[in-house]
């Protein structure tokens, strides 16, 4: 996907709803899915090239995603070359790798040469190393070696997302020169913003925007309107990281270079707006134990992504319920103590998953740090006694008039304020700790956070009520 595509992405799709591609709700239309559906069970080729053809790459995957699978491969196979690959880098990665694989490698070589580097670079990526090998083999020498050069570099980082066609000219060349040459030369990318300014070993000296070379006259050198790069972007970086660059600086692309400062691709806004959007939901869904799961892994995928973080939370289930059994004594006389003790370690749940929430986003992008981490702490564990206080009140007064009973009342307000405040210390230290060993806070906080609250909740409620009656 180049720069254009993605700012014209939004208006394709209005007009694909006005002619009926997607509904009311923003989603494919039943109508335009039930035809583009009998048109491949008919194999009826041109009404595929016809109405699937014009479409824009999101809106094809959009459609990917709402046929059954047979379909899906039927569709690509029927639209042979005038399907649109890029479409690929729009849909799940069990999509992709499905479609994919029902191609011959021959194919997929032809429509790599169509795509641009970065596009290309992430369909190949997830192919096993043979038949990578394979569809590059089959690859102009220039783009095989960029494509490689690209694919060595590891996951998620700058390198596996930069598009290696970009615009270099030496300090050196007139302005004229330069417009000229971008005229002239077929093999440059279809869009871009930027002229990198290299010298003869391609070391990167500095950035001319296409504004600044317009409004300059012919005879004018390079090196007099260029600006010294201020964020190039090491190919080996964290796309995260890359992608606060971006977000700080407000950069539409930026260099990317190598050990040695060479230039060896450009990172463009639409793959870091990907990379925002990729990153976010991997952060939730890991809060939630889920992994890397997609919408069409199948149940089997689905459940074995689940289940390490069950038994983890199964254990601390059991710690919470040894807890309870503590105190099944004071549970048999008190029957009331039974039907409250879920609000206290609810209450305190929510609380701590409201903490961890704010603490793990804050850690993504590095708006936590030692400098402020002290502060922060303070902050939140000042919430959790406040918000304790508030809803200790409120609690103590129901389950008081509740069960006529002012002492019953109080245990639970005071319950209530200690597992609030517990629940807020750590749903921002749990995260810090883990982050602090190397562990990702985004993976195991909340299940960690959840046995405190229960735990602490649990021991605090029934514990206050077993010494208070005792001492009645």
């Amino acid at each position: 996907m180049n720069e254009t595509e993605h700012h014209d992405e939004e208006h394709g799709k209005a007009e694909a709803s006005d002619n009926g591609v997607y509904g009311d709700a923003g989603v494919v239309s039943s109508a335009f899915l039930a035809h583009i559906g009998a048109a491949i069970a008919d194999r009826d080729t041109l009404t595929l090239k016809s109405d699937v053809g014009r479409l824009h790459q999101s809106e094809i995957g959009d459609l990917l995603h709402a046929l059954m699978p047979e379909q899906r491969r039927s569709l690509v196979e029927l639209m042979g070359d005038e399907f649109d690959f890029t479409a690929l880098t729009e849909v799940d990665e069990a999509i992709r790798l499905d479609i994919v694989g029902s191609l011959p490698n021959a194919q997929i070589a032809q429509a790599v040469q169509q795509l641009d580097s970065d596009d290309a670079v992430y369909i190949l990526e997830d192919l096993d190393p043979a038949d990578q090998d394979e569809i590059l083999s089959e690859l102009p020498f220039t783009e095989r070696i960029r494509l490689r050069r690209s694919l060595g570099y590891p996951e998620e980082t700058a390198g596996r997302r930069m598009q290696t066609e970009f615009v270099a000219v030496p300090p050196f060349w007139t302005v004229g020169q330069t417009i000229d040459y971008m005229r002239e030369d077929k093999n440059l990318p279809d869009s871009f913003s930027q002229v990198f300014v290299v010298d003869p070993t391609f070391r990167l000296v500095g950035t001319v925007d296409l504004d600044r070379i317009l409004r300059s006259k012919r005879n004018v050198k390079v090196e007099d309107v260029m600006r010294e790069t201020r964020h190039a972007i090491p190919a080996t970086m964290d796309q995260e990281e890359a992608a606060q660059i971006f977000e700080q600086y407000d950069l539409l692309s930026a260099a990317v270079v190598d050990e040695n400062e060479r230039l060896v691709g450009v990172l463009t806004i639409d793959d870091v707006v990907d990379v925002i959007q990729q990153e976010a939901e991997e952060d939730l869904l890991r809060m939630g134990g889920v992994g890397d799961e997609e919408l069409s892994d199948t149940v089997m995928i689905a459940a074995r992504s689940r289940v390490p973080w069950l038994l983890v939370n199964l254990v601390t289930a059991f710690l919470a319920a040894s807890v309870i059994g503590l105190f099944d004594a004071t549970i048999e006389q008190i029957v009331a103590l039974a039907v409250l003790m879920p609000i206290v370690a609810g209450m305190g749940g929510n609380a701590g998953s409201q903490t961890m929430t704010v603490t793990v986003r804050a850690l993504a992008t590095r708006d936590l740090d030692i400098y402020n981490a002290g502060r922060i702490i303070r902050r939140e564990m000042g919430v959790g006694l406040l918000n304790g206080a508030i809803f200790a009140t409120l609690i103590g007064l129901v389950a008081g008039f509740w069960f006529q009973d002012p002492n019953l009342g109080g245990i639970i307000a005071a319950a209530m304020v200690i597992n609030m405040f517990v629940a807020a210390a750590g749903g921002i230290l749990i995260p810090l700790l883990l982050d602090k060993v190397g562990a990702d806070p985004a993976v195991a906080s909340a299940v960690f956070v959840t046995a405190v609250t229960d735990v602490v909740g649990f021991f605090a409620f029934l514990g206050l009520a077993t010494w208070w009656f005792g001492l009645l």
